[in-house]
């Protein structure tokens, strides 16, 4: 697999879960993606550092790395070898739960089925484990909400983000449009899973709630993520807008 095929498969199965952004048209259809968050956890073969040779093969490289320990995350920004989407890997810590609700996580995770979790298309094919009861889901939501996103989603993209500058249109702008499409921007700069920059302009926009079967067969509402808009509040910085995308003070050292 090429890291376009790669890439394209990643769009396809978010968008399939997130069908108002795939009905969007502010920008063309081949508009750049600035990055693609995917979340997993720290439980092989989901864990960033299984995770990270694959994505290596497909020229992807770690550049940065992120601990915020307030929110349960590890996260790794890695950039392909050109000017195209990166990805920001966002790996949630089971230890950052309470007993019950980890030991709940991993045993359902556990029930992968080992052909389930090999090849590069892991990110994409959807959860590889029996979908949660709702009882469980809500007693993971008490205790982290990513917790039941990736218990009924599996390691997956979360949201993708936009610049703002490399579609070729200002924030306010993009921000209006976007609205007046029905997606309603959130103020909560924590809302897109991890906290944001200063350095930023950031909106978070959750998509529509979808509808899904849990175990028992009863079928809720819950909100699978959305998307984000960004800017640079100084244009005169060099680097890729997702390389501001997290407050400094977050950064860890590679090793």
């Amino acid at each position: 697999m090429q890291r376009e095929e790669f890439l394209q498969q990643l769009w396809l199965d978010y968008i399939h879960q997130h069908p108002d952004v795939g009905m969007l048209r502010l920008w063309p259809m081949d508009a750049p993606v600035e990055y693609l968050t995917l979340l997993t956890l720290n439980q092989p073969p989901f864990a960033a550092e299984d995770l990270q040779p694959t994505l290596g093969h497909l020229g992807y490289r770690p550049v940065h790395r992120y601990a915020m320990a307030d929110r349960g995350l590890l996260v790794t920004l890695l950039a392909p070898p050109d000017n195209g989407t990166w990805l920001v890997l966002a790996e949630l810590q089971l230890s950052s739960l309470s007993r019950q609700p980890r030991d709940a996580l991993a045993e359902l995770v556990s029930r992968a089925h080992p052909k389930d979790t090999r090849g590069k298309n892991l990110l994409s094919r959807g959860r590889p484990w029996p979908m949660p009861s709702w009882p469980l889901y809500r007693t993971l939501y008490d205790a982290h909400p990513l917790a039941a996103w990736f218990a009924t989603m599996g390691p997956s993209v979360h949201h993708a983000g936009f610049d703002c500058a490399r579609l070729g249109s200002s924030f306010k702008a993009l921000d209006a449009a976007l609205s007046a499409a029905g997606l309603a921007g959130s103020e909560d700069r924590y809302h897109g899973i991890f906290p944001v920059s200063p350095l930023l302009q950031y909106r978070f926009y959750p998509t529509c709630s979808q509808r899904l079967a849990f175990a028992e067969g009863d079928e809720h509402r819950v909100c699978l993520g959305g998307l984000a808009l960004l800017q640079k509040r100084l244009s005169s910085d060099h680097e890729r807008t997702v390389e501001l995308l997290l407050p400094h003070h977050t950064r860890c050292e590679l090793t």
